[in-house]
């Protein structure tokens, strides 16, 4: 085959590879204020914007009130330009300690809005992809956009040196941590590794008070750490009936509360997310 006839089949394979390429990433899309959620594709270096946040309003967050006031506080300051903390949230399932994070950011945006001021995004960095946080970084250098990163859920296990990221992200490595960036992670354990991963290198190190410091040290990267715990009895009737009322829905309180009780006890758990489930099985039978 002469090369008159090989360079037309070499330009059709190069056009194949364009088209299944990822597009160029860069900071535009985050220019686009009326997103206020972005979820990062590090395989693909890739922010998909995320139209519509899953979210409960701040004011149903109840029995977490004197979290709330820190954590919402932290995200004012950082929106208005001022120095923020990372924030870690920790404690008990189903307390809300993500459903905060969104409702925090999305409050403080609205009031940004209201000033024709820049909002805040948010982008969550899924637990498995923390080894992209560099490519992440460097998409979010080009932009004056201030930017929450999430990471939901998270925790480690052996032999996974992915925290390591996360640490170089939250002590700011060589290149420093973007002054447009903090972090916010929640976690149900307090310390991010689990308990015979810490307790296991007292007999496999030569220097085990180093290993443990060093397994430990990733919490101490949050400025803020905060717990938040089950519910009593008081605060899960408490987030029921706001809920219940958000939704108008036609029940005494007598029979929501004598409900709402009997549910907890089946599922063996008080919680907001209890609550939530409760409420929303609870619709339903009323419209049924």
């Amino acid at each position: 085959m002469s090369q008159s006839d090989l360079l037309p089949i070499l330009n059709r394979i190069a056009d194949s590879l364009e088209r299944l390429a990822p597009p160029q990433q860069d900071a535009n899309l985050l220019e686009s204020y009326d997103i206020d959620a972005f979820l990062w594709q590090g395989a693909i270096s890739t922010l998909l914007p995320v139209p519509k946040v899953q979210s409960v309003p701040l004011s149903h967050l109840c029995g977490i009130q004197r979290q709330r006031d820190i954590v919402l506080r932290n995200t004012q300051q950082f929106a208005q330009g001022l120095e923020a903390n990372n924030v870690m949230l920790w404690g008990a399932r189903g307390m809300g300690k993500s459903s905060l994070v969104k409702a925090c950011t999305l409050e403080v945006n609205k009031t940004q809005r209201s000033k024709n001021l820049p909002p805040l995004a948010l982008i969550e960095i899924p637990r498995d992809e923390l080894s992209t946080l560099p490519k992440l970084l460097a998409i979010l250098r080009q932009s004056s956009r201030r930017v929450i990163l999430f990471c939901d859920d998270l925790s480690f296990e052996s032999q996974d040196a992915d925290y390591k990221s996360l640490k170089s992200v939250l002590d700011g490595g060589i290149a420093g941590r973007p002054d447009n960036v903090v972090v916010y992670a929640t976690s149900n354990r307090k310390h991010l590794m689990p308990r015979d991963m810490i307790e296991n290198e007292t007999g496999s190190s030569i220097n085990p008070g180093e290993a443990i410091e060093e397994k430990v040290s990733l919490s101490d990267r949050f400025g803020l750490w905060i717990g938040l715990y089950s519910a009593s009895q008081d605060d899960y009737l408490a987030i029921v009936k706001t809920y219940a009322s958000a939704q108008s829905l036609p029940i005494d309180e007598e029979t929501l509360t004598k409900k709402a009780l009997q549910w907890s006890l089946a599922r063996g758990s008080r919680s907001g997310r209890v609550a939530a489930q409760f409420i929303t099985a609870l619709s339903s039978e009323l419209k049924a």
